[in-house]
This record gives C-alpha cells, sequence and structure tokens, in this order.
C-alpha cells in the first residue's frame, strides 16, 4: 500500500497534463500485480484550499500481470473528503488492461502497470553525505565512495535496475483547473486505502 511517488508533467500537447502514481518498489523484475483490494486514488485541489475538489479513483480486478483489468474513474468530485473514501459511481469511466493504454487521445487516456523506477538516487553516496540513515546491517552499512562533501559526477542511478508499479493518467489541462488563464495551479497528491 505504500505510494513511491506521485508526479504531474507536461502532456503530449500544451494543453495537457499528465498525472503518475508509482508504487510497490523495488520490484526486479516484471512480475507483479497491483492488488484488487485496494483503491488507488489521484486526489486534485483546484481552490488552493488543501482539500480535494476532483479524484481519480483507480481498481483493479483479480487477475494477475497483462491479465488484469483496471478501472479509472474521473476527474470526479469526490463522494467524501479527506480520510474517509466512497468509490464514485458518476463521471468519466476508462477500462483497459494492464500494460496496455485505454481512452482516448484527445480526452482521458491512461496506462496501467510496469515501468522503470523513475526516481533516481544515489544512494550508496547520500548514505555518506547524511550517515545516520545509513542501514546498520548490510552492503549500504559500510561507507564507501567519494568524500560526503557532495554527490558523484556522473550519478549513480541506485535503483536502475529495479521496476515499479505505475498508474499514468494524462488529459486535457482544463478539466483540472478552474480558470482558463496560462497561470492556472492546482495541487496533487495521492492516496491508496482499503
Amino acid at each position: 500500500m505504500d505510494i513511491n511517488d506521485v508526479y504531474a508533467f507536461p502532456g503530449s500537447s500544451a494543453d495537457r497534463i499528465a498525472l503518475v502514481l508509482t508504487t510497490s518498489s523495488p520490484i526486479a523484475g516484471q512480475n507483479a500485480s497491483f492488488d484488487p483490494n485496494l483503491l488507488y486514488q489521484l486526489k486534485v485541489d483546484n481552490t488552493g484550499d488543501g482539500v480535494e475538489d476532483l479524484v481519480f479513483q483507480v481498481t483493479f480486478d483479480d487477475g494477475v500481470g497483462a491479465a488484469q483489468k483496471y478501472t479509472v474513474r474521473g476527474p470526479v468530485a469526490p463522494a467524501m473528503v479527506g480520510t474517509k473514501t466512497m468509490l464514485v459511481t458518476t463521471g468519466t469511466t476508462v477500462t483497459g488492461t494492464v500494460g496496455g493504454n485505454a481512452g482516448s487521445a484527445t480526452g482521458l487516456q491512461a496506462f496501467a502497470g510496469i515501468r522503470a523506477d523513475p526516481f533516481v538516487i544515489d544512494l550508496e553516496q547520500f548514505f555518506n553525505i547524511i550517515p545516520d540513515r545509513r542501514p546498520s546491517t548490510g552492503p549500504l552499512s559500510i561507507q564507501s565512495g567519494p568524500a560526503a562533501g557532495s554527490f558523484r559526477t556522473p550519478g549513480v542511478d541506485f535503483l536502475r535496475p529495479f521496476n515499479t508499479l505505475a498508474i499514468a493518467i494524462e488529459l486535457p489541462k482544463a478539466s483540472l483547473v478552474t480558470s482558463a488563464t496560462a497561470d492556472a495551479k492546482f495541487g496533487v497528491w495521492g492516496t491508496i486505502s482499503r
């Protein structure tokens, strides 16, 4: 049920936005499935009050790997806000198969499946810089590498061999913001619940 990261990127064109939630890292190899007993959500605040105004809710069936199906609901006003959750029954719904895209290139488009973990960290050097975070056992417990003053050049991506489960949603930015101005803002965060 851990969330790795939540990202918001410019979409495939200037008027689109991509939202991504990653979970279940590190995965070595290509074998992992989303938990069908969990509700994965991306929440959007477009009024600046720190409360979700819109949600995307993603659920999965009991399949495994590429046989697993997903459903994305949203963006839609949530039935409940805050820590309470209720599955929404209105709004846009897109259904797809894990590992594949669903939806339309001009409306809501979604993907759920395994991807290379996009987070980059030189973990060994991080522990040299901030030694109180170093594990007490294992290969990362031993100080090695350059002095603790900076990261290495070129950097070392400790997570490069690992994958993560990702949920990616791309849609028109106008679907998320309350203003058509170029500087319209929104906040986004993710939750996973039973």
